[in-house]
């Protein structure tokens, strides 16, 4: 796997839930001015309906097909991963530590629950889906947290594709890379 500076203009950013994957599609958004499409947001319907896998893999490929110039993909999921690795140039992986990882999630969790913040499709993180449910996202992190890094690794070394895969394993590591990743020319906005 490569660690090539900079990124082409079809990006897809994997990790784990907490790892920073909508943080730094965001960044790499505003840094190469490209959209970025958060595969949660399309996943996940009202009242956290989720899109059977036929619709979703139709809507994906729309999207695809609808950003010819160049797309930041936000996103794990394995049932479109086919199709957005055809097409990406890079790909991002943020194989953080799970002691980093993890409280992440908790906090992240935690504040989207006491702001009550909406997410996607008017969908919002309540205290007995996080802490009563076995659908929790909490529970999710941890004992999803090996077969997700094996289900990538498997996928990118598996799936036909000729991206740059760019694998950042520690917070500082990820900050140095996005430092350097801009357009000549193009004014960055702080993530701060």
């Amino acid at each position: 796997m490569s660690q090539k500076s900079q990124p082409g203009r079809f990006i897809a950013v994997y990790g784990p839930s907490g790892s920073g994957k909508s943080t730094v599609a965001r960044e790499l958004g505003r840094r190469l001015a490209l959209p970025v499409i958060e595969l949660d947001a399309v996943y996940h319907g009202p009242n956290w309906q989720d899109l059977e896998p036929e619709e979703f893999r139709r809507r994906v490929s729309d999207l695809l097909a609808s950003h010819p110039g160049g797309w930041v993909f936000d996103g794990n999921y394995s049932t479109v991963r086919d199709l957005i690795l055809a097409r990406a140039d890079t790909v991002v992986w943020l194989r953080l530590p799970f002691r980093v990882v993890y409280p992440r999630l908790v906090s992240r969790t935690l504040r989207r629950m006491v702001r009550r913040e909406q997410l996607w499709n008017g969908n919002r993180e309540e205290w007995r889906m996080a802490f009563l449910s076995r659908e929790s996202i909490l529970l999710w992190g941890i004992t999803n947290w090996r077969q997700g890094l094996r289900k990538t690794a498997r996928d990118l070394q598996a799936l036909p594709h000729t991206a740059n895969v760019i694998v950042l394993r520690r917070p500082g590591e990820v900050q140095r890379w996005l430092s350097r990743c801009a357009v000549p020319g193009y004014q960055s906005v702080s993530t701060e």
